[in-house]
């Protein structure tokens, strides 16, 4: 869009059209100020819709995906806690790691996939239009993938919450202290729920970059040093209402058992998972996956040409004040009263070059009366 008639359309992009892309031209500057994208030239077009917009919808969908899957693990394992506790409402995770789950734990690892994963590079997409096809057709987020969604959520909380259950029940300690308390249970529910969240990012990322990988293990290293320290001694003496968890983390966390019912609940959510989508790239595999199994074999295709760089042309107007009437509105606009032209020779202002003037010498005067003695002289 790039004149003043369709600036209507750029401003109500949000119904009329799904963006609003302004060219700057001859026309004005009014469509490029209300729109939401803005380029020079009309070529630009093609690496904005085929490479950065196909990713900015990739990103979108895959962000929400993890986010509902996400949240609905957390709150259906709460569901199944219920009937263990007579619906009393009481949380089946630490207070404090319910208000830190979507703060800390899990918040910058699905912002790093959400702000940097890529499924192809650019020349890739730009090489494959055919990979912008599943975003038109809402392949990747619609009420099918939603439903699969919520599925998937439930089938991971039954294992999260069914298995550390049943490993803690009648369960032991090495010295043969009893383990089975709600406090032991409810830190390896929210350990393994943490830890099968980070995994299941993991393989929803295509592209790895150094922020990603540091959001992602650090984000669990920061679980369990602010586990470790809410669950010391030291919180305990000095806020005894806030942090009732004394030990829980020390005495859990060192047991190989619990180890063991970490590493078994992560492979029963996981593992089905990588089954599936391992079927489904044999049997059906999309544009998408065709495309990523051809960039192993392929070498990466070279870059477009760089085109020269081209002088752009001012599109500020003349402030003179045009007429309909014919005037020198045409040599205004052309500027060519404004170039620069040779210097042409002049004539010689004096033809007799021997005269006093003409050779810069000073000359002399005579009065009216000595001009008649010369006359009267013989």
């Amino acid at each position: 869009m790039t004149g003043a008639d369709t600036l209507l359309t750029c401003r109500t992009s949000s119904t009329a059209a799904h963006i609003g892309v302004g060219i700057s031209g001859q026309e004005g500057m009014q469509a490029v100020l209300s729109s939401d994208y803005s380029f020079a030239q009309f070529r630009y077009l093609q690496r904005l819709l085929l490479v950065h917009g196909r990713w900015s919808y990739l990103r979108m969908c895959k962000f929400l995906q993890y986010f509902f899957y996400k949240n609905f693990t957390f709150t259906f394992v709460h569901f199944w806690y219920a009937f263990f506790c007579g619906f009393s409402a009481q949380t089946v995770y630490d207070e404090w790691f319910i208000t830190l789950y979507n703060m800390v734990y899990t918040a910058l690892p699905v912002l790093g996939m959400s702000l940097f994963d890529q499924d192809v590079n650019d020349r890739w997409s730009s090489q494959y239009p055919q990979l912008y096809t599943p975003g038109q057709l809402n392949l990747y987020f619609s009420k099918k993938m939603f439903v699969r969604c919520m599925l998937h959520s439930c089938y991971s909380s039954l294992i999260l919450f069914f298995i550390p259950w049943a490993a803690m029940q009648d369960t032991v300690r090495d010295d043969g202290k009893d383990i089975a308390d709600y406090q032991s249970f409810a830190l390896l529910a929210q350990t393994c729920l943490l830890i099968v969240m980070s995994v299941q990012l993991c393989l929803d990322t295509f592209y790895w970059t150094a922020v990603n990988q540091f959001f992602v293990w650090g984000s669990l290293a920061a679980y369990f040093a602010i586990t470790l320290t809410m669950y010391s001694n030291g919180m305990f003496l000095i806020f005894t209402s806030y942090f009732p968890f004394i030990g829980t983390a020390r005495n859990s966390l060192t047991q190989p058992n619990v180890w063991l019912t970490i590493f078994l609940t992560s492979l029963l959510c996981i593992l089905p998972v990588v089954a599936f989508r391992f079927i489904v790239l044999q049997l059906r595999p999309t544009i998408n996956d065709k495309v990523r199994h051809k960039l192993r074999k392929e070498a990466l295709p070279a870059p477009a040409p760089r085109r020269p760089p081209t002088r752009r042309i001012s599109t500020r107007r003349s402030g003179y004040a045009f007429s309909h009437a014919q005037g020198y509105g045409d040599l205004v606009t052309s500027r060519r009263f404004l170039l620069k032209r040779p210097l042409r020779s002049r004539p010689a202002l004096f033809s007799q070059t021997d005269s006093p003037l003409a050779q810069n010498q000073p000359q002399h005067y005579r009065t009216i009366a000595e001009e008649q003695e010369d006359a009267q002289s013989p």
